[in-house]
């Protein structure tokens, strides 16, 4: 395992420790680079109409299009490092 790999999954583990709950916006963020940085480019269909959540998941996943997963993890790691502060 790399060390980007074991610092990413330990910001994963990280996060689940914050104090306060991240605004939405940041929460998005969140998820998306996560999913990025271990799926890659996002491969699902879009989300029903109705599904509020999931088509912001989707959106926010599918604009890092093309962000490497290495790139992702350290995007990630940057932002749970922030909000720890």
């Amino acid at each position: 395992m790399t060390d980007l790999r074991r610092e990413f999954e330990q910001a994963a583990k990280d996060v689940q420790q914050l104090r306060t709950r991240p605004d939405n916006d940041t929460l998005l963020k969140l998820y998306a680079l996560y999913k990025q940085g271990t799926e890659g480019n996002l491969s699902r269909t879009q989300p029903g109409f109705f599904d509020f959540i999931g088509t912001a998941k989707y959106e926010a996943w599918g604009q890092l299009q093309d962000v490497s997963e290495e790139d992702a993890m350290r995007r990630y790691i940057a932002l749970v490092q922030q909000l720890l502060a």
